[in-house]
């Protein structure tokens, strides 16, 4: 029979004590604060310190305790900088960092690809002992045609390289039928318990899809599955969370200037494979397709936020990290047409099982409270053997220097006869999350890491090699309950894993993982008993040969945010038109049109090829002069477009107008085989055209359209925020656009987009409410 946990650390223990003469302790240890280390003050956008523009950032917690950032293939700095090859840069708190150059030279670049090509889109994982960096080559040289978009992979023994190109694409081209091809970029590599390998990949042009990989992570295996349908997401991140697997993407155009409205959305499935459905049900293959958003922009400087990477601190809270605009800043001076786009980062919060950013705030402009990156116990993350924070209590505890993955400082903990056993000389905090990379040498059979370890009662997590499983014990009096998950033939105990371990409000939940980004190697959960949980020293223990200890950290679990930010509700009316007779006063039209008028109680708007986006602002408007103060404008519109079919822009809505080169609409509209609900932006600045669109949705034959007017107080300039419902009661809440301080828009409606096949637009009424 395989001894306890309490077996071995009582026998251990009282070996080693009564061997130095010291009785063993029987009284309660001194309490510990539960507060977390102090997280570090960031300022967004994080990545100011060492570049201008450093877009569809990737990360990784490296083995020698840094976190490590990558960046697309685009010029580091204003002019004069070339276009570099990927980039790197690492830091130990998110407020200063280190550039460390780029991920390719000229002599290294990948053979497969043409000399001309851009590598864009990183993605960073631990697979195996090593690292892999998962990339989109825009030109092939096998496979003849300008954009002919692969995934390809290069391997590193560190997070800083040397880097070596696998050698072939581990996504070929695809050709979308024509002569053109589909959009194979932005991988993103997710790990499943099952012990399989998934590689997501995808664009606007073809939709997202997923595929197997071998274990090597560097060849596709079988056929790809189509996860989201084309014309709407890029740039995927998987993760997976209470049994549900999160696909996020981002939506829109990535880099459109000034009016990029860049924005990230989320489905979830009980299959890696999908489909992935939103809150509501909608699935993100559905021609009126779902996601529910993430990330929006919220009206400060900060617009186009997305191709993001999601990650957790050591304290457990998950994070976004992004690119985005600063509106007023939005182009690298040189070279011309070149967006710049930063990194930001922000908490991610889960609320009714969905992932909002700061509770549906939105991005932090400046400085915010960033990521816990640090330990409490007094608890040498670099080097954890390398103070007395942890004591061996049976077997030895000495620090010792790793060479593999440049890991460092490792604490190693070496048998005496077949254990070994430290603890640290601080309780845990009563809520606590621990983390740690382990390793496997010699004949090294189990790790454990021990919690609330008292008389009787003891929580443990284990590593169990010789078994083959991850698994959680929890004792109390006489009752023992043991959760165990198998570790499959991807557990390498050679090579680091990380192991995380929380215990809050009641239950237990380990995870193993490789790469620490919403992969899982195996994982546990146990609810505890009451009076289970309870503040004791951490206990690591050894079995059978010598484990390394790495990256330890010992921290007071991260409070959750469970309640989302207050969204605007209409109040009192301020306007109603009901299209019951003749328009009230006030209305105006701009290049009227015969074919519209007021018929059985609503206004009947045939659709006509025009339109007010770009030059020719040959379609009609109708307008009214906007209400003083805080307000919110809505509409019931009824435009059957249709599915899967192209009707290529079809579309009504609500418009802010300040000219026909300066506005905001929005409507559900056509784009190409879908229907979505836009909310775009026309500018013309500098003498250039500029249009760009949050996309959001689900839309409807007949759906609701609200507008949310505030003014910013301090820069007086104008917002927007635009909100969509498929039964006028339950909204969706999306972007916000604004517009000049000192600005007297006109407010009204718009249809057009073309009219072919005949189609009318039907609006109920317009009403303006003052907001709540």
């Amino acid at each position: 029979m395989r001894p306890s946990l309490r077996s071995v650390l009582a026998a251990a223990a009282s070996l080693c004590l009564l061997g130095a003469g010291i009785p063993a302790a029987t009284a309660d240890p001194p309490a510990a604060s539960s507060s977390p280390p102090s997280a570090p003050t960031v300022t967004n956008p994080i990545s100011d310190e060492f570049s201008d523009t450093y877009a569809d950032p990737a990360i990784i917690r490296g083995k020698d305790g840094y976190w490590y950032m990558y960046a697309t293939s685009d010029p580091l700095t204003e002019a004069p900088s070339p276009f570099g090859l990927m980039h790197i840069a690492r830091s130990t708190d998110f407020t200063n960092w280190e550039y460390l150059g780029e991920v390719f030279d000229e002599s290294t670049r990948p053979a497969w690809a043409t000399s001309g090509s851009f590598l864009w889109a990183p993605d960073i994982r631990y697979v195996d002992g090593e690292y892999v960096l998962y990339y989109t080559v825009t030109d092939t040289v096998a496979d003849p045609g300008q954009w002919n978009y692969a995934i390809g992979a290069a391997t590193a023994p560190t997070p800083a390289g040397p880097w070596t190109d696998s050698g072939a694409a581990v996504v070929e081209p695809r050709r979308d039928g024509g002569d053109g091809y589909f959009n194979t970029i932005d991988p993103a590599l997710f790990v499943d318990d099952d012990g399989t390998r998934y590689l997501y990949f995808g664009g606007f042009h073809g939709g997202l899809w997923v595929t197997e990989l071998d274990e090597s992570g560097l060849s596709a295996v079988g056929e790809p599955t189509q996860v989201a349908r084309p014309d709407r997401y890029e740039g995927s991140f998987v993760v997976k969370r209470d049994g549900y697997y999160y696909m996020t993407a981002s939506s829109a155009n990535c880099c459109a200037g000034p009016v990029t409205g860049y924005s990230v959305y989320a489905g979830r499935s009980t299959s890696p494979l999908g489909p992935f459905v939103d809150h509501e049900g909608f699935s993100m293959l559905d021609s009126r397709v779902g996601g529910t958003q993430v990330l929006a922009q919220n009206g400060n400087s900060i617009i186009g936020v997305g191709h993001h990477a999601i990650f957790t601190d050591t304290a457990g809270q998950d994070w976004i990290l992004y690119h985005g605009i600063e509106r007023d800043d939005a182009w690298l001076d040189a070279p011309g047409g070149v967006n710049e786009r930063p990194t930001f980062v922000d908490r991610l919060d889960w609320i009714d099982g969905w992932p909002v950013t700061n509770a549906g705030a939105g991005p932090t402009e400046g400085a915010l409270t960033g990521p816990v990156t640090g330990t409490a116990l007094g608890i040498d993350q670099s080097d954890p053997a390398a103070n007395q924070a942890l004591r061996a209590t049976w077997g030895a505890w000495t620090a010792a220097d790793e060479t593999l993955n440049d890991a460092g400082g490792v604490g190693l903990l070496e048998p005496l006869g077949r254990t070994a056993s430290v603890v640290s000389n601080r309780p845990t905090p009563r809520d606590v999350r621990v983390e740690t990379d382990v390793r496997f040498l010699d004949g090294a059979q189990t790790f454990t890491v021990g919690l609330a370890h008292a008389g009787r009662n003891a929580i443990s997590v284990t590593i169990d090699r010789a078994a083959g499983e991850l698994r959680a014990e929890v004792t109390q009096g006489h009752d023992t309950t043991v959760e165990v998950a198998p570790l499959t033939d991807l557990f390498a105990a050679e090579a680091f894993t990380a192991l995380s371990i929380e215990m809050r409000d009641g239950a237990l939940h380990a995870v193993l993982s490789e790469s620490r980004l919403g992969d899982v190697l195996a994982e546990v959960r146990v609810d505890l008993p009451r009076g289970a949980q309870k503040q004791r020293p951490l206990e690591l223990v050894a079995t059978g040969g010598a484990v390394q200890v790495d990256n330890l950290s010992v921290v007071g679990a991260y409070e959750p945010v469970t309640e989302a930010v207050a969204e605007p509700r209409p109040g009192t009316a301020l306007f109603a038109e009901e299209f019951d007779g003749e328009l009230d006063a006030g209305w105006e039209w701009v290049r009227p049109s015969e074919q519209i008028g007021v018929a059985d109680g609503n206004l009947q708007w045939p659709l006509e090829s025009v339109d007010v986006v770009g030059e020719n602002n040959t379609g009609a408007l109708l307008l009214r002069d906007a209400p003083e103060g805080e307000w919110i404008m809505q509409t019931r519109l009824t435009l059957d477009l249709g599915v899967d079919t192209v009707r290529n822009y079809q579309q009504a809505g609500l418009i802010v107008h300040n000219s026909d080169d300066d506005f905001l609409r929005l409507g559900t509209v056509a784009i190409w085989s879908s229907r979505q609900a836009e909310f775009g932006k026309e500018l013309v600045q500098d003498g250039r055209f500029n249009w760009g669109a949050h996309l959001g949705g689900p839309v409807a034959p007949t759906m609701w359209l609200q507008l949310h007017h505030t003014v910013d107080p301090d820069t007086g300039d104008l917002l927007y925020r635009s909100a969509t419902s498929l039964d006028g009661e339950t909204w969706r809440w999306g972007a916000t656009w604004t517009l000049p301080a000192g600005s007297d828009p006109s407010i009204g409606l718009y249809a057009g987009g073309g009219a072919t096949p005949s189609t009318v637009a039907t609006f109920d009424y317009v009403r303006v409410f003052e907001a709540e």
